[in-house]
């Protein structure tokens, strides 16, 4: 049984095809990173696999049930952090667990031990334990993305999305908080799908590549299989403007 089973899908918004008739299956543990242009239909996507946004046809299940709907068990790695900066990392990271308590207890704090520990343990593998205690609006973009790594891991999800998590970070941030996140995931066995625009972080960090253009899915394949010829193919119809943006 696959991880996640996307068949047949497309999305439209009015006369506009955001998705079409895109079908995938991933197993258990993969890292697969989505590539292609702005406006390819990755965020999109993201959101019907999240059951932010409903595709007008097909179905996706995930653990071979059908989203219809915001799943608890879907963890969302963002590319704007969204943290509330005048708490610490620790009390951000812990906001992972409010699907777990009641409105009263989220609004006094009132989290179990199990999630104050589930908290702890996921700052530690995004390398923040000993920053637990500090204020998330004094930490650099990095760090503060790696709290809402930390968030996500705490709400136990089955699936880890992340749309364009590094997008507004410099290289060396960049690739750190993609190592963090590769490092969480293969400790969890956590199937996870990133939405990458930098074709040399995608090269190593991915597993699996699917690369979307228009709305279609132009190419699902390997490392191996990812030539720049591929990546021109995804991200543009004229390759020398493909390879520039692709790299930049």
């Amino acid at each position: 049984m696959p991880a996640v089973s996307v068949q047949n899908v497309t999305k439209r918004f009015g006369d506009t095809v955001a998705l079409e008739n895109i079908s995938f299956e991933i197993p258990e543990g993969e890292f697969v990173v989505l590539l292609g242009p702005s406006g390819a239909g990755k965020s999109t996507l993201l959101r019907i696999l999240n059951g932010l946004t409903q595709p007008t046809e097909g179905t996706v299940h995930i653990n071979d049930r059908a989203v219809t709907g915001h799943r608890s068990d879907v963890g969302m790695v963002f590319q704007m952090h969204y943290l509330v900066e005048t708490m610490s990392a620790y009390r951000n990271a812990l906001t992972g667990a409010l699907s777990r308590v009641s409105l009263a207890e989220s609004l006094t704090s009132q989290y179990g031990e199990e999630d104050k520990l589930a908290a702890l343990e996921a700052l530690d593998t995004v390398g923040l334990l000993d920053e637990a205690r500090q204020r998330a609006g004094s930490m650099s973009g990095g760090q503060k993305q790696r709290v809402g790594i930390a968030r996500a891991l705490v709400q136990q999800p089955n699936l880890l999305l992340a749309d364009e998590p590094v997008a507004s970070l410099d290289p060396k941030a960049a690739e750190e908080v993609m190592g963090y996140m590769k490092t969480a995931a293969h400790e969890r066995n956590l199937t996870t799908i990133a939405s990458l625009h930098q074709v040399n972080l995608a090269r190593e960090f991915g597993e699996r590549y699917i690369g979307l253009r228009d709305g279609e899915v132009v190419f699902d394949g390997q490392r191996d299989d990812l030539t720049m010829d591929v990546v021109d193919d995804i991200y543009y119809e004229d390759s020398e403007a493909g390879m520039v943006e692709a790299m930049g």
